[in-house]
């Protein structure tokens, strides 16, 4: 059983949670931490369905294949089973906050609010835009993963 679980939620979960959840897992991996960590969604679009194109290349571009992730949505039974439930924005903090069920053990924080100098910030949702868009939001997410990980070793320490 892992040590630490860890769910990253955006609003599809193509773009912005699998991105973040690759960037975790390379760092957890890197420090050694044993971890489970997922991706989800707060609403039912993207269900099933592989991450946005431009995701999976801006992935592959930092060595990482997330071809094979699916979306799926938020559910109450998340907040029984993971530690931390990391939004990428307000929007998504707000639908967190709707689907808690207010008895499990999850702790909720936008992922930004976990980076020091960042707080408050929302990591931007590329997916209207153009490629370079997912440059930036793995830059973000990036940030949050290398914070998560500082966070558990220090607490483990």
């Amino acid at each position: 059983m892992a040590s630490h679980s860890v769910l990253f939620v955006c609003l599809g979960n193509i773009c912005r949670s699998p991105l973040a959840e690759a960037a975790f897992r390379r760092e957890a991996e890197a420090a050694g931490l044993d971890v489970e960590v997922d991706s989800a969604g707060t609403a039912d679009y993207h269900v099933g369905r592989p991450p946005d194109p431009r995701s999976v290349e801006q992935a592959s571009s930092a060595g990482i294949d997330i071809s094979h992730y699916r979306g799926r949505q938020l559910t109450q039974d998340d907040f029984h089973r993971f530690d931390f439930i990391l939004g990428m924005d307000r929007s998504n903090m707000q639908d967190i906050a709707l689907r808690d069920p207010g008895d499990g053990k999850a702790r909720t924080a936008m992922l930004l609010d976990i980076v020091p100098g960042q707080e408050g910030r929302e990591v931007g949702d590329p997916y209207y835009g153009g490629a370079d868009g997912f440059g930036v939001t793995w830059n973000e997410v990036d940030a949050g993963a290398k914070a998560l990980v500082a966070i558990l070793i220090s607490d483990n320490a």
